[in-house]
């Protein structure tokens, strides 16, 4: 069921989920047999900083938040909506304030009741500054009445515009009608966290010895660089049709040693495949080599800070760079598994989003480089004043592989001497974060199937707006998208500003290219998102 509302002339509208709805029979294949092996063992390239809901701020972290936890509402293998904590909710006529009604069998997995409380709660420890969430500004971004007062420090948590008028009840006021808002509340960000445990345990809550979740599985085991291990919960409400027992995520940096592992059999799915080796494993597994569209974005950021090189205040010397790097040869030569070159930082897979034409797209690779060097030029860099730029990566041999093929492609076209610096994920954040950069890689994927969940990293409020960028039209087209029915012109001109201003490089739209067992069943693969939940996955027996 989409959960999309079509609002009427009465006071309010309700959409009414199927409580209890059952999604065994959906994923199930008639024909097949279950095994009795019911343990799921992937691969992660990096461990993940956090796993707690106000915390969690990467695609991977996310993955085991659903596990462990679940919201008020869950995506189904199309990425639609469906019923979580929630069994149905309200909308008032003016679009400003939901009324979310919880299912009343939600418990956490120590046996006491997932109330609406417990939403309240999270909701205001992420936006309350004390936290340090990395992703408080996602609280302002779904227009939750007073979230930006808050998160500025002028308001105390408690205003935030969220309330439980009794234990099944969630209410939410916006700041201003948000068509997409249903959405935005599959996101780990809004997920609940159980307040008796988090005052009484502290900042321990999360290790597998005091953990409490309310989702379909609980944390056993954790190695941090290493093993997690998570179990299926007797408490979750919908338990009886949860098939896989065990779900086992080990960190293993290296893709090929991850290939070799997945090979053996130790590892069922991997994260990626290593760089150029899709053609040739799709033809030798061509039922468990992967690849689909996937919402994401692959891109370099540009340092804008006052603190920055001179060299990368200069727009002609940023638009020199992103048109001297050849996304074919990136996407068809050194990746191969389906990526699309980028010349806008939004995705064509978005729902509803038309892909501008934007010129340098139009261009053949020479006419891209022509400009390129008459750009640098034009900037006074050449061989008498030479021009020499930093790529920092987090540990990934596909990264690096990229890093030193754009670094070629600077050096051949431009005379660019590039150096390469790659650190461990989390110490990489921190650097990127705080802008310790001069070209730093990135990627984004959606958290919601709108265009805004790209743009908004635009923002010069976003909180992951790694560029440092700034730009009062784009924050001004951005604040009016929020609540234009069609928002179609808004996001083509800032696309286009985007790429007029260069602060960042689009390089390639992802595919998500993975090996994975035969034997595991239900994957999400027509979900651009690929967001997935172990609860929906199950293995069968072997033929």
């Amino acid at each position: 069921m989409k959960l999309k509302t079509v609002l009427n002339a009465s006071a309010a509208t309700a959409l009414v989920f199927a409580a209890g709805m059952a999604f065994a029979d959906d994923h199930m294949v008639d024909g097949m047999t279950l095994s009795d092996n019911q343990t799921f063992t992937y691969q992660t390239i990096d461990d993940s900083p956090s796993i707690d809901p106000g915390l969690v701020e990467d695609v991977e972290g996310s993955a085991v938040v659903r596990d462990l936890f679940e919201g008020l509402m869950n995506q189904d293998a199309e990425g639609n909506p469906i019923p979580g904590v929630a069994t149905s909710y309200d909308v008032s006529d003016d679009k400003l304030t939901y009324t979310f009604h919880l299912r009343d069998d939600a418990v956490w997995s120590d046996g006491e009741p997932v109330t609406a409380s417990d939403f309240v709660y999270a909701w205001k420890r992420v936006a309350n500054p004390e936290t340090a969430s990395p992703y408080a500004w996602y609280m302002e971004l779904m227009s939750v009445e007073n979230a930006s007062s808050i998160i500025a420090g002028e308001a105390e948590a408690d205003t935030l515009g969220v309330e439980a008028t009794d234990d099944h009840t969630l209410v939410v006021h916006l700041s201003q009608p948000l068509p997409y808002f249903p959405e935005m509340v599959t996101h780990t960000t809004t997920f609940p966290v159980p307040e008796h445990v988090v005052e009484e345990v502290g900042a321990s809550w999360m290790n597998p010895e005091t953990f409490v979740g309310n989702g379909a599985y609980v944390l056993t085991e954790y190695t941090p660089q290493e093993r997690m291990v998570r179990v299926k919960s007797d408490t979750y409400w919908d338990a009886e049709n949860v098939h896989l027992t065990e779900v086992v995520r080990l960190v293993v940096n290296d893709e090929n040693q991850a290939l070799t592992r997945w090979q053996a059999g130790e590892i069922d799915k991997t994260e990626t495949i290593p760089t150029g080796q899709y053609p040739s494993l799709s033809q030798e597994y061509p039922e468990q080599a992967v690849s689909v569209p996937q919402l994401c974005s692959y891109y370099y950021n540009f340092n804008l800070r006052d603190d920055a090189p001179e060299w990368a205040q200069d727009v002609r010397v940023r638009q020199a760079l992103s048109l001297a790097v050849d996304r074919d040869i990136i996407t068809e030569n050194v990746l191969g598994a389906g990526q699309i070159p980028a010349y806008t930082f939004t995705p064509g897979a978005t729902a509803g989003f038309e892909v501008p034409e934007v010129e340098a797209a139009s261009m053949t690779q020479e006419e891209r480089n022509e400009k390129a060097k008459a750009l640098l030029e034009e900037a006074g860099y050449g061989s008498d004043n030479p021009l020499t730029v930093e790529i920092l990566y987090n540990t990934s041999e596909a990264h690096k592989t990229i890093a030193i093929a754009i670094s070629q492609m600077w050096k051949q076209t431009l005379g660019i001497e590039t150096t390469l610096g790659n650190m461990e994920w989390q110490t990489f954040l921190e650097a990127r974060g705080n802008g310790d950069f001069e070209v730093s890689r990135a990627g984004w994927c959606g958290d919601y199937n709108e265009a805004s969940t790209f743009l908004d990293l635009m923002a010069s409020s976003s909180g992951y707006n790694d560029a440092a960028y700034m730009n009062d039209e784009v924050d001004s087209l951005l604040a009016e998208a929020k609540t234009m029915e069609d928002p179609t012109e808004n996001y083509t001109r800032i696309e286009e500003i985007v790429d007029e201003e260069a602060p960042v490089i689009p390089i390639y739209h992802y595919a998500a290219a993975f090996m994975l067992d035969d034997t595991i069943k239900g994957w999400p693969l027509d979900n651009v998102q690929q967001t997935w939940y172990s609860r929906q996955l199950y293995r069968v027996a072997e033929e």
